[in-house]
């Protein structure tokens, strides 16, 4: 209890120790308050203190300002940098004195900064031009750029960043120098841009490595940063080049052409002169597959429309020739010769070899075009054959030199025949070929039938006359025909092999088939063995007299087709009917379109068959041996109609029952 007695009084003593303390802080806490007038005229004392001392600096500063000013309109940019870093360094000074207040005087700092900014991009924008006139100006200028980059202040300011501003004055001036847009070329004058650029970008560089670069610290890689930087400018104004009106076939090719070949290789920036920083084949192309898949298309295009014109154009100035009065001109050799088949390759394989120039891929499209319009041509020939065939046989335009200038369509076409391999580039696979040759054997077969319905008008009049009493004693009408087929063909031999070889043997086809067509028609009867006799023997008079006419005109005796009337004769010849059908089965051997019509006309002929010798001789075309398959045949009887027989000159199973 004692001690619970002295507790308590303890207690109280510090209560009223603790009361005490209590009311001696808040006396201070007053006093305090009273002392704070004291505290900021003594803060105000002591700034008046630090601007008595600043105040002859502070005094200074407009005159500094405009001494500043006056550096950088001088183009003194160091010493302009460096009267600037002492403004701001006393500005600095004056706002940690004031406590973070900025004195008005200072206002005109951020402006003159920006100048002197301005000044350095300035400087670094013309880089190329002051290497060369004023280095130690671009030197200062990189020197200001860099120096500020280190420099911190404690004032709550943004960074000026001027060595980024310094290397984006770079490239912009070195791309305004090249790539300006009042230098695009205009329409005819991209060859002479592009020529101008595939001179001055190694030059540019060249001069970036030797002048520029040393003014620059290393980590600025200068001759990378120029190379980066023409090669990107470079391709926005491509870019904008192909935005434009579509460019015509010279100036697509000539882009296509120095870009793809020309500014990678060793005359630009594959130079062995620039060094490994100077390499752009790791950036974007200059055009990119889009850019190449509508130029290609665009000199495609435009170069078919070229061709096409200038293949009329030849065309339209042989068909001309058709209708002088002079005969074809011919070469040393005495052939028909016209410069048209070559003027035709030549356009095309010019071009071929030219896309070829710029990358496999336009050789193709410009190797199909040239097909595709050789094709064109050549079927354009073919019409201008039929019309000028069909007005000169109809009487509405007479040509002096008809057949002369068909013949000399035939050499033209063997010349282009001969010579379109030289339109087959190296890789494309043959078979894009066969159009072309199909229809250039198509052309060969037109002008040949032109040629062989000429050689018809003159003959036809004549193997009417045939066979008849007349013919039987008198070998007048086929005298008459090949002195005619003489004198039609005596222009051949102007014609080239094979084409010649391949005309004769029509010619001489033609002939026969006038004769077989004249045998088949029934106008002679022979009234006894002596006729079929005197028959027989004017067949083998008339074959030998067609081998001699044609061996003479240089046709190869193995091609003839007149060993037919050979054939004939023997069935003719024959004494006893009642063989007739070894005859007919010999005869269908050697020329297996032979059918029932041309045996029962040939049948009508002799005069002397019985109904069932004729049963019997037609029933051997079908059960007699087949024929040998006709390799090397031409068609002949299949080609000659034969009056129909009456129905009991036929076989009940036959075509004609």
């Amino acid at each position: 209890m004692w001690q619970l007695a002295r507790a308590l009084e303890a207690v109280h003593g510090a209560r009223e120790a603790l009361g005490q303390a209590r009311g001696l802080l808040r006396g201070m806490a007053e006093a305090a308050q009273t002392l704070e007038p004291l505290r900021e005229r003594v803060a105000q004392h002591k700034q008046l203190q630090a601007l008595s001392q600043l105040l002859p600096r502070l005094r200074a500063v407009p005159a500094a300002v405009a001494h500043t000013q006056t550096l950088i309109g001088a183009q003194q940019l160091l010493e302009a940098y460096v009267s600037l870093r002492e403004l701001e360094q006393l500005r600095e000074e004056t706002w940690e004195a004031l406590g973070g207040l900025e004195l008005p005087i200072f206002e005109r700092l951020g402006p003159l900064a920006e100048a002197l900014g301005q000044a350095v991009e300035a400087a670094a924008g013309a880089a190329g031009k002051l290497a060369r006139e004023d280095p130690a100006l671009l030197v200062a200028a990189v020197r200001v750029a860099e120096v500020d980059a280190g420099c911190t202040t404690s004032l709550e300011q943004a960074p000026r960043d001027w060595r980024q501003r310094c290397l984006r004055a770079l490239q912009e001036g070195l791309e305004q120098i090249h790539f300006g847009t009042p230098l695009l070329p205009g329409p005819g004058a991209l060859e002479g841009w592009l020529e101008a650029l595939r001179v001055a970008l190694p030059a540019e560089l060249a001069a970036a490595e030797a002048l520029i670069a040393p003014c620059c610290p290393p980590h600025y890689k200068v001759v990378q940063l120029w190379a980066h930087t023409l090669h990107s400018g470079l391709r926005h104004c491509l870019q904008q080049l192909l935005e434009e009106p579509e460019l015509g076939a010279a100036d697509a090719f000539t882009l296509l052409h120095w870009a793809l070949h020309v500014y990678l290789g060793p005359e630009m920036m594959g130079s062995l002169e620039l060094g490994p920083e100077a390499d752009v084949s790791q950036l974007e192309p200059l055009l990119t597959l889009e850019n190449i898949e509508h130029l290609e298309t665009t000199f495609v295009a435009k170069v078919q429309a070229s061709v096409a014109q200038w293949l009329q154009k030849a065309l339209d100035g042989e068909v001309a020739e058709w209708s002088r009065e002079q005969e074809p001109d011919t070469d040393t050799s005495g052939f028909y010769h016209s410069p048209m088949p070559a003027i035709v390759l030549q356009i095309l394989e010019e071009n071929i070899r030219v896309a070829s120039r710029v990358s496999e891929s336009l050789q193709q499209r410009v190797h199909g075009m040239a097909l595709s319009e050789l094709g064109a041509f050549l079927r354009s020939f073919s019409d201008a054959l039929i019309r000028f065939s069909r007005d000169h046989l109809r009487g509405e335009a007479m040509a002096p030199h008809y057949v002369p200038y068909l013949l000399a369509s035939l050499n033209h076409q063997s010349a282009l025949s001969s010579s379109v391999s030289v339109l087959q580039p190296d890789g494309v696979a043959s078979g894009a070929m066969a159009p072309v040759e199909a229809a250039l054997d198509e052309l060969q077969r037109r002008i040949c039938r032109l040629v062989l319905e000429a050689l018809l008008v003159e003959l036809q009049p004549l193997f009417e006359a045939l066979p008849s009493r007349q013919w039987l004693s008198s070998s007048e009408v086929l005298d008459d025909a090949c002195e005619r087929t003489a004198r039609f063909c005596q222009d051949f031999w102007r014609v080239r092999n094979p084409a010649v070889q391949l005309l004769l043997a029509e010619a001489e086809r033609t002939v026969v088939l006038q004769y077989l067509r004249a045998l088949m028609q029934g106008r002679l009867v022979c009234r006894g063995a002596d006729e079929r006799t005197q028959a027989a023997e004017r067949l083998r008079h008339d074959a030998a007299q067609l081998r001699e006419l044609f061996l003479g005109l240089g046709l190869e005796e193995s091609v003839q087709c007149a060993p037919v009337l050979l054939a004939l004769r023997e069935l003719l010849n024959l004494r006893d009917p009642t063989l007739l059908g070894l005859e007919v089965a010999g005869l269908r051997q050697q020329f297996p379109d032979v059918s029932e019509d041309h045996v029962s006309a040939l049948l009508d002929l002799r005069g002397d068959v019985s109904r069932e010798q004729r049963l019997a001789a037609l029933s051997s075309l079908q059960a007699g041996p087949q024929p040998s398959p006709a390799v090397g045949r031409r068609a002949l009887f299949s080609l000659v109609p034969a009056p129909t027989p009456a129905p009991s000159s036929c076989l009940p199973s036959g075509p004609c029952a």
